[in-house]
């Protein structure tokens, strides 16, 4: 539910973790690079109402700039080319694009630095950013999925977790996303183990998705707290070495970022997704990377959180 990633094209690293061989090779190995381009995209125009709406000073380049972590799978991550972002976020940026006539340029950037450079180096932010009350009062969002968060474990649980007895985390090695929600939610679960003079939780926080997973299968970390759709990703990707404890928790929308004085921009993201919500092609693109089960059913600027 919360976001955060780091550096190589994503199936080979993920190979590489399964192999417990470090982070040393790129390219892709399990057909995703031909998935992105099987996703047609061909049937979504131009809507010159909606386009309209956009002001001058996001269309006047005929570009659409757009900040993301690109080693988030299957949310954005880069192909073998290391350049590429694909995902279904990433497709939803281009069909984004294309309703409001403009070309779309994803630029890969560290998660903690996206959110301030919103409105001046991006247009907008897609980097499977959880809305939060907090994260509301600096920017504009406009909800465009829902996850929740999991926690994983090496396959067959060796250490015996139970995150949901309370108390069971403490003391325990906790892998997480540096700048997440997930990160926020350990750190307060360390907090409550030290207030209740239980052992602390060891948090390990990396800089990107692909070293927390590498972390768990690796036995450096007992556990790692993760976005749900990444992490039932990750447990595919490694073949049998990983495995989700616990189920779900935290359920949560995330969204686009828009930045705080740029309500003009955030009503036309708005409009565009709902169109891509209501024609069916927002669906066409879950499917196809497999997250249907995320799917919302109306697009809402700065929805009402907890």
């Amino acid at each position: 539910m919360g976001r955060g990633r780091i550096f190589r094209a994503v199936a080979a690293v993920l190979s590489l973790i399964v192999a417990m061989a470090g982070l040393a090779g790129c390219g892709t190995s399990d057909g995703l690079d031909s998935l992105a381009k099987s996703i047609d995209l061909s049937d979504v125009t131009k809507d010159e109402a909606i386009a309209a709406m956009l002001p001058d000073s996001v269309k006047a380049d005929g570009v659409l700039t757009i900040g993301s972590e690109t080693t988030f799978p299957p949310a954005e991550f880069l192909t073998e080319d290391n350049k590429t972002a694909i995902g279904y976020e990433m497709d939803l940026a281009k069909a984004l694009g294309q309703v409001f006539g403009l070309s779309v340029d994803v630029q890969s950037s560290s998660f903690d630095s996206i959110i301030p450079s919103v409105g001046s180096k991006y247009d907008l932010g897609m980097s499977g950013f959880t809305i939060t009350g907090e994260r509301e009062e600096s920017v504009n969002f406009v909800s465009i999925f829902s996850a929740g968060m999991v926690f994983i474990t090496q396959k067959g649980n060796p250490k015996g977790i139970d995150p949901t007895k309370d108390g069971d985390l403490c003391g325990r090695k906790v892998a997480v996303q540096q700048g997440t929600a997930e990160e926020d939610e350990i750190t307060e679960m360390n907090d409550d183990c030290v207030a209740a003079g239980r052992s602390r939780i060891e948090i390990q926080p990396y800089p990107g998705q692909t070293s927390v997973a590498t972390a768990v299968v690796a036995g450096k970390a007992d556990l790692m707290d993760v976005d749900s759709p990444v992490g039932d990703y990750a447990v595919k990707q490694t073949e049998g070495k990983l495995e989700v404890i616990g189920g779900m928790h935290g359920v949560a929308p995330q969204g686009i970022v828009v930045a705080k004085n740029d309500m003009d921009t955030a009503k036309a993201v708005q409009a565009a997704m709902q169109k891509l919500i209501d024609n069916g092609t927002y669906m066409k693109i879950l499917k196809a990377w497999g997250v249907e089960s995320g799917a919302i059913d109306k697009a809402e600027i700065n929805p009402k959180v907890d």
